[in-house]
């Protein structure tokens, strides 16, 4: 009897130790859990298509190399994907979404923007590389929708937030 024991402890031992030391690795995680991961070395996953044999296109995951500060071996929740209007099926990501008011209604909902910081945080920076701060342009969906969609698409980006001031271009010699 004790010989049986010991070999069940031993496989729920490391079945334990297995699972506490999971490694996210993006290229081999399946496609509905893609994008929107970050790997555990800290780098955002990505969803990008391939053509296979056969001429099918297919998908798959992929490190990118962004890395995300601590936040590090997570995964996306479904309430998360839902509450911020993003889709799993996503290949690449692009900030053109921001121009998109039903999906910035979304994203700066508290449920989205408060309660999901991988998403949010994904976006903040996607719209910092457009020139734009989405606090500000949050702030404009809430208050102004008409004039927040008026500067992004006047500027090619929203340049401050709100009540922000700036220094004139310097003029030709």
């Amino acid at each position: 009897m004790a010989s049986f024991k010991t070999p069940l402890l031993l496989l729920l031992f490391s079945l334990f130790l297995h699972t506490t030391l999971a490694m996210i690795v993006c290229d081999v995680l399946p496609k509905e859990t893609c994008a929107f991961s970050i790997a555990s070395s800290g780098k955002r996953c990505l969803l990008e298509t391939y053509l296979a044999r056969g001429g099918n296109v297919e998908y798959q995951c992929r490190t990118s190399d962004v890395v995300v500060q601590g936040m590090a071996g997570y995964v996306e929740t479904n309430v998360c994907v839902a509450a911020c209007g993003v889709d799993r099926n996503s290949v690449g990501i692009s900030s053109d979404a921001l121009l998109e008011p039903q999906f910035t209604n979304k994203l700066c909902s508290s449920a989205c923007y408060q309660k999901c910081p991988n998403i949010a945080d994904l976006y903040f920076n996607l719209a910092a590389g457009e020139g734009a701060f989405l606090p500000a342009l949050c702030e404009l969906q809430r208050t102004n929708p008409q004039r927040r969609m008026i500067e992004l698409l006047s500027s090619g980006g929203f340049l401050g937030g709100l009540g922000a001031t700036y220094a004139p271009a310097p003029s030709p010699q």
